[in-house]
């Protein structure tokens, strides 16, 4: 069986590092774009895809919440990765020398109040494993990349300060997404059910279409909204619910959803990752 997960990104990146720690027995496939990856899974080059969502400082990852519905796959797992950035130099680079740090703009975000402390200035680059790969290659001791402990491995590089984001619940969410559905059993753990939705034309449709959830008690972890194709009348929402299907109460629930809405679109069902029950 294919015992590869491929990711979008750089080796080095958080999602590799997720990969690593969710299936540390299979391959990681670095892919160029969220569309690549999807079609390494689509392809059999990759058996799993590791997703970002959504991140606790960041928010939504960008134009995921498009890609999702259209990929043709299924979630089938999730995974939420605690993001510790590491400020990276290269060999013999000492702390004091330090006069700027490469990263992407979020990482840069998330770490701003440190690196003012440290009196280094920012500088924007595609990725943060990306910015850790070209750190190495210039070997310049007056510059840092913020990036993760994986990547200061795979390109050498020493970490002049360890845990530099500003806050300490840094956490991003993933899905793992595969070409076939799973149905878990809801007696062994809690479920999640992932889908989405595109509502009616009328007025007060989405409270509507949502009434469902709240008589039947089935609770919303998650709900979004986007536009579709530029329109400003065309919306599609993304949701997270606790419960399978075939429960009683989500199946009355999703029920009522389908009658105001004009599509409903299940994306997975999938065990609860461990870390909700922590959080």
């Amino acid at each position: 069986m294919n015992n590869v997960i491929a990711f979008q990104g750089v080796p080095g990146a958080y999602s590799n590092l997720s990969c690593r720690a969710a299936f540390p027995d299979m391959e990681a496939l670095p892919c160029p774009s969220f569309e690549d990856m999807f079609a390494a899974v689509h392809e059999g080059r990759a058996r799993l895809a590791m997703v970002p969502i959504e991140n606790s400082v960041a928010g939504r990852v960008a134009d995921i919440h498009h890609l999702l519905p259209d990929s043709g796959l299924h979630i089938v797992a999730e995974h939420f990765q605690r993001v510790n950035h590491q400020l990276l130099g290269v060999k013999g680079a000492k702390l004091a020398d330090i006069k700027t740090a490469s990263s992407h703009i979020q990482a840069l975000s998330q770490c701003r109040n440190n690196l003012r402390a440290l009196g280094i200035k920012p500088v924007v680059h595609a990725d943060t494993a990306g910015a850790a790969a070209d750190l190495a290659a210039r070997g310049d001791k007056t510059a840092a990349a913020i990036a993760s402990s994986l990547a200061a491995e795979i390109y050498g590089l020493e970490i002049l300060k360890p845990d530099m984001e500003d806050a300490t619940h840094n956490t991003t969410r993933f899905v793992v997404m595969a070409q076939e559905p799973i149905d878990p059993d809801s007696d062994k753990g809690p479920i999640i059910t992932s889908f989405v939705f595109k509502v009616r034309s009328v007025p007060a449709a989405l409270y509507k279409a949502l009434g469902g959830f709240a008589t039947n008690g089935v609770n919303i972890t998650k709900l979004e909204s986007y536009m579709l194709d530029g329109h400003f009348s065309s919306t599609q929402f993304y949701a997270d619910i606790d419960g399978h299907p075939d429960q009683r109460p989500v199946r009355l629930a999703l029920e009522e959803l389908s009658f105001f809405s004009r599509e409903v679109r299940i994306l997975g069902v999938y065990p609860a990752s461990k870390f909700r029950q922590q959080d």
